[in-house]
């Protein structure tokens, strides 16, 4: 879902946001995804954007996805109680109101994220209806060990984002670069109008086959792209050009 975000504004945002989940659940999507810090756009502003990890904008997301029988992704500010900084946390919410993880492991340092937010340690891997999802947020796009270290057990990873419109070549660039050099789909979600921050996002969210193939693409406005990805089609790029099998193991090579 590539969207607009009223900055700062998390229940407004919200309010927006509601019948595009429903239009979108309405198309028979297993999974619709938001973009980054959906909810407020990319502020640094924590004491007004960061919500306890039961905050209203995951108990919104778990309202959501129950009400639509859908899987629902974005990244939320999150400070838990006994955290100094929040983490930037992307929250894939199941229909039946379970909430799985994924804190932003490289926070954009250039943005001021890195003084405002903890990294994450960690991926995220989820099944849903057969698919392996593995989620990321926005500059860890440009960090191509972490997506190859998940590509194994990755059908499919999920990029959301706030990236502006003045590196929108390098968005597009690296998102077919993931799916080409891992033989993976990749969805790739940003958001679209100005921020409080100054800054203009283009949008340009896409969805790519495990071949690199354009399945979906966007520009500037207000929109939903649709696509079914299939976990069959990953196997058979893999076993028709096995390029994952070659590839070394980093710590082995590192030691020869």
């Amino acid at each position: 879902m590539q969207h607009d975000i009223i900055w700062e504004d998390a229940a407004a945002t919200r309010a927006h946001l509601e019948p595009w989940v429903a239009r979108a659940a309405a198309t028979g999507a297993d999974l619709v995804s938001l973009t980054e810090m959906f909810a407020t756009g990319f502020s640094m502003a924590t004491e007004r954007t960061a919500e306890p990890p039961d905050g209203p904008t995951t108990s919104w997301m778990v309202e959501q996805a129950a009400a639509h029988g859908v899987w629902l992704a974005g990244s939320v500010p999150e400070r838990p109680p006994s955290a100094d900084r929040p983490s930037n946390t992307l929250r894939l919410v199941a229909p039946d109101g379970a909430v799985h993880r994924y804190a932003k492991i490289h926070p954009f340092s250039y943005g001021g994220e890195t003084d405002h937010f903890a990294p994450g340690s960690a991926t995220l891997t989820v099944e849903i209806a057969g698919l392996r999802v593995t989620p990321f947020v926005c500059y860890d796009l440009r960090f191509a060990d972490v997506f190859w270290d998940a590509a194994r057990d990755t059908d499919a990873y999920l990029v959301v984002a706030n990236w502006p419109a003045s590196r929108r070549d390098h968005w597009r660039a690296l998102l077919d670069a993931r799916a080409i050099e891992n033989q993976a789909y990749v969805v790739g979600v940003n958001r679209i109008g100005a921020g409080g921050n100054g800054l203009d996002y283009a949008g340009d969210s896409r969805i790519l086959a495990p071949g690199g193939e354009v399945l979906a693409t966007a520009a500037r406005d207000e929109t939903l792209l649709l696509a079914d990805l299939d976990p069959a089609e990953v196997r058979q790029v893999r076993d028709a050009f096995p390029f994952l099998r070659d590839r070394r193991d980093r710590a082995t090579h590192a030691d020869q």
